[in-house]
């Protein structure tokens, strides 16, 4: 079995979402900032639905290109506080042979 996205718990607020609209219906958006977007607006009221590898990826492109709007980087950044939490992942120790 695959281990379970862990949920965030986390929604997108209404002014991120409408920036994530605004980002969605512009044509001069990039498909980066439209795929953050399109998450972010996706888990409005819905605190079960993660952000996946992928966009989350994209997301933090468009948070560090200069040249995307404020609006962008709004949505990009509710979908990247949206990805589901890293679990550390410890190694076991190995026995010690006496």
């Amino acid at each position: 079995m695959s281990p379970r996205k862990a949920p965030s718990k986390k929604v997108t607020s209404k002014k991120a979402a409408s920036s994530a609209s605004k980002t969605l219906t512009n044509k001069k958006t990039g498909s980066k900032s439209k795929s953050a977007a399109g998450s972010a607006l996706s888990q409005t009221k819905a605190p079960k639905k993660v952000t996946s590898k992928k966009t989350a990826t994209k997301a933090s492109k468009v948070l560090t290109d200069k040249r995307t709007s404020k609006a962008s980087k709004s949505a990009a950044g509710s979908a990247l506080a949206q990805t589901p939490s890293k679990k550390s992942k410890s190694k076991a120790k190995p026995k010690s042979r006496k």
